[in-house]
């Protein structure tokens, strides 16, 4: 709760500074029925001081009568009166008598209205300190306290000030109270804030309070309790440091015991929060044998979003680690991911596809993905119009079809198509993979030739002739598509290298400029002889 010590009123414009003495507090308080809000501000700021020394100055204030005019000041339309009459009732609802008198007066909407989106953030602190004060009287007031509390914790300073007057403590001592356990999800909101911030989190871990954390999350039978858990998880992990204090409680032991969830809720955020931890390299080891399997059973869930979710968690998982790659096929994951290719969310195929390509670098896990038709499956990600899928898919294009044998069932199936298309993307990471994958296509001569069939050449020429759009891949591609057509190769520049090894078939036509086509043998043999420059043509087979 806030210190409402450190605050200062601001103060009316006219007025000189207002000292109350006890013998002075009825004229004060007489002061709140005045018509000028400088006045009001002014009595407020003066009663404000002396209700900070303590409680006997409190009890004076009762007896004066100043809580009854100090409650119609709540709805005052002067934006300094409301604002300083809130916080006095933040100090001034710790005594009992108030209180009393606070229900019978019946201003709980007034001060449940100063938690409106549009008001200051002291207003909310202070009317969020009135409520909690009232709270052994109200305990849905406790509700209200914990989710203002959750709003306003979204703010640095807030998660600060909470922290420093023992406001974790506390929302901690309410998890452990099984009688509070319909506040539980409204604290987790407010831990889960204050996660954020590595102070928060280095005085939960030295109180003991993140064993008890995650103990709570783990044994809890509260499907929205073990989600939101999970995700106070997920949002504290983006830091390095918080990573490494969760690693040190074991946390992915944790996380793994949420996979196992009824509730796709849980999954999900579970999923997501070993997605946070991966950049964690002990947290990364850990899910090798716990964890990956798990993640590959929610890949056959017939909810999408847990299957997106999963996909994620595993492709970082096996981004740079060859030993958890190897723990997914284990697992029988290669099946469960080229299926997933098909699923309606783009997140998900992503994921997929790129945990299909941290599998491929391994030699036998490739021969065993294209085992299980993946040059059938990602043709479809290849046609997405989503940006992100389309590079993934290039990718896994690249990364697979490393064989005759792969390229010739993705020539067959049509998938060297859609790949050509995405040459001409707009996106830079788009047509980079995508002429990656070229160029790993372009390996053999048929597929080489029918890639500049359907305008490979052409395209990336284009692309290469742009300061913008070229990458040194695109280069690499047009250059190995060039190796494969001898014939255009020498026509365009004019030399052959010693690895271009000429064979029948091979023709020079002469020296074309860039940006030209150069026609096919069959076209050249069908025209008329002329006084042209000749086309020479090798070709040492007999006619006899």
């Amino acid at each position: 709760l806030p210190k409402c010590w450190d605050y200062r009123l601001e103060p009316p414009r006219p007025f000189d500074p207002l000292m109350i003495e006890s013998k002075k507090a009825a004229t004060v308080v007489l002061m709140l029925r005045s018509p000028e809000e400088e006045i009001l501000a002014k009595a407020c700021e003066a009663i404000y001081k002396f209700a900070l020394k303590g409680e006997e100055n409190k009890t004076t204030l009762l007896e004066l009568g100043a809580v009854e005019p100090l409650t119609k000041l709540l709805t005052h339309e002067d934006k300094i009166v409301r604002r300083n009459a809130t916080m006095i009732f933040g100090i001034l609802a710790s005594n009992n008598g108030v209180k009393k008198l606070l229900r019978e007066l019946d201003v709980m909407n007034s001060v449940i209205a100063q938690l409106a989106p549009e008001e200051e953030v002291v207003i909310h602190e202070f009317a969020s300190l009135c409520l909690a004060n009232m709270s052994s009287e109200y305990p849905v007031i406790q509700l209200l306290a914990l989710k203002t509390l959750g709003v306003i914790t979204n703010d640095k300073e807030s998660r600060t000030m909470l922290r420093d007057s023992q406001g974790l403590d506390h929302l901690i001592k309410i998890l452990e109270t099984k009688e509070l356990n319909d506040l539980h999800i409204e604290a987790l909101a407010v831990i889960a804030n204050c996660l954020e911030d590595m102070d928060s989190m280095v005085q939960i871990q030295q109180t003991g309070g993140l064993k008890k954390l995650l103990s709570f999350a783990e044994n809890s039978t509260i499907p929205d309790i073990q989600k939101n858990a999970a995700k106070a998880i997920t949002k504290a992990a983006y830091d390095p440091e918080n990573r490494k204090l969760f690693h040190e409680q074991e946390v992915e032991k944790c996380l793994v015991a949420l996979l196992g969830s009824e509730n796709d809720g849980t999954k999900i955020a579970a999923s997501q929060a070993i997605s946070a931890m991966c950049e964690n390299s002990g947290s990364k080891d850990f899910f090798n044998n716990q964890g990956i399997p798990q993640l590959i059973q929610l890949l056959k869930s017939d909810n999408e979003e847990v299957r997106e979710a999963a996909a994620l968690a595993l492709a970082n998982l096996t981004t740079c680690n060859p030993a958890n790659a190897n723990a997914a096929a284990e697992a029988d994951g290669i099946d469960p991911l080229i299926n997933v290719l098909s699923s309606k969310r783009d997140g998900a195929i992503a994921n997929a596809a790129t945990v299909l390509m941290n599998m491929a670098m391994q030699e036998p896990l490739r021969l065993n993905i294209q085992n299980h038709d993946i040059m059938h499956a990602i043709i479809s990600p290849l046609r997405s119009a989503n940006t992100v899928v389309q590079s993934k898919a290039a990718l896994a294009v690249a990364a697979t079809a490393c064989d005759v044998e792969a390229r010739t069932e993705l020539r067959n199936s049509g998938g060297l198509e859609p790949l050509v298309e995405l040459l001409r993307s707009k996106n830079d990471e788009v047509r980079k993979h995508a002429s990656w994958a070229v160029m790993v296509c372009a390996g053999d001569e048929l597929t080489a030739n029918e890639l500049c069939r359907l305008g490979a050449l052409d395209i990336l020429e284009e692309v290469n002739l742009s300061g913008t759009r070229k990458n040194k891949f695109s280069e690499a591609a047009y250059n190995k598509l060039l190796n494969n057509n001898l014939s255009l190769k020498y026509s365009q520049t004019g030399y052959l290298s010693s690895s271009n090894i000429i064979n029948d078939g091979f023709y020079d036509y002469g020296r074309i400029n860039p940006g030209t086509k150069l026609l096919p043998l069959k076209e050249l043999c069908l025209q008329e002889p002329s006084d042209l420059r000749a086309v020479l043509l090798i070709n040492s087979k007999s006619d006899v």
